[in-house]
């Protein structure tokens, strides 16, 4: 390469990392609507974590609790242990009275939560005409209309202070859709979307444009929801550990930042699937439901 070509080389990766920089940059302001939080006080917040007592959300509020932030979980399963700064609710998150009953409590016991992470999760095996619809409903019950629920109740008393994080537990399958999953991505998909539609009116309904809005799309992760797929160790997938996305929740809480975080990030082209032609998503599309069909087998 001649000297020149040298140049111009170097010139052109020094654009791109330019570039690359400037679109970071002005992706975390515009997703923080061009405002910075106030100092981080941890004695000061109160986090929600929904399936809090298993898997990702166990970890999370364990990670949340070393991090002096008080927690309160709120699942149907007791928790094994409970780390010094956590507690307890029995709740189901698809019960509206249930979830207004344990507002009150909460907040006559500790005060208004400033955190509220969406996490409870569920999936289920089984192809659309096979699959009974008692399982449908709970999958879209819980994994997004449980959502809207938690957020009626808490998020006023965060916009009334312009302070607190919603987060939201999403799915690289918010992305990617295989078959014999179809509701848990469609549940996802739409995790998604409320994460989107909630950040929008916060800035142009509620005019509280501190509260933050956060959404984690991990790949598997070594949970109770997979066991089924790895009996024999068979399942080459890539598998994250909970600890993993609980890093990544945790940063954003204490940090105190909006956005949108694809794990692992060497994934992030996964988002945009939609935007490729349709011969090529569907080609997607295939690798997933191929793999899947292969594992379940």
């Amino acid at each position: 390469m001649s000297s020149s070509n040298y140049t111009k080389f170097l010139a052109a990766l020094a654009l791109l990392v330019f570039l690359g920089k400037t679109n970071s940059i002005l992706s975390r302001w515009v997703a923080n609507n061009w405002t910075s939080s106030d100092a981080w006080q941890p004695e000061r917040e109160i986090a929600i974590v929904t399936g809090g007592s298993n898997g990702i959300g166990k970890q999370i509020a364990t990670d949340l609790a070393v991090a002096g932030v008080r927690v309160i979980i709120l699942d149907i399963h007791k928790p094994s242990s409970l780390p010094k700064n956590d507690h307890f609710y029995h709740a189901d998150v698809t019960s509206s009275d249930g979830i207004r009953g344990i507002g009150k409590r909460i907040r006559a016991e500790y005060g208004g939560p400033t955190v509220l992470i969406n996490n409870a999760g569920v999936g289920y095996p089984g192809s659309i005409l096979e699959k009974p619809e008692i399982k449908i409903r709970r999958t879209f019950e819980i994994n997004t209309i449980s959502h809207f629920l938690l957020v009626r109740e808490f998020l006023p008393a965060m916009v009334r202070q312009n302070h607190g994080h919603v987060v939201t537990i999403a799915s690289m399958a918010s992305f990617v859709v295989a078959g014999n999953m179809v509701e848990y991505a469609c549940s996802k998909a739409s995790a998604l979307a409320f994460h989107e539609g909630l950040s929008q009116e916060l800035k142009f309904y509620y005019n509280a444009p501190k509260v933050r809005t956060i959404v984690i799309h991990p790949i598997w992760v070594r949970t109770e929801m997979i066991k089924p797929l790895d009996l024999e160790n068979s399942f080459q997938q890539t598998v994250l550990a909970p600890e993993m996305v609980s890093q990544a929740v945790v940063r954003q809480v204490i940090t105190q930042k909006s956005g949108q975080v694809i794990l692992p990030q060497s994934h992030i082209s996964f988002s945009a699937v939609r935007a490729l032609p349709s011969w090529l998503q569907e080609k997607v599309r295939n690798i997933a439901s191929q793999t899947l069909k292969t594992v379940r087998e």
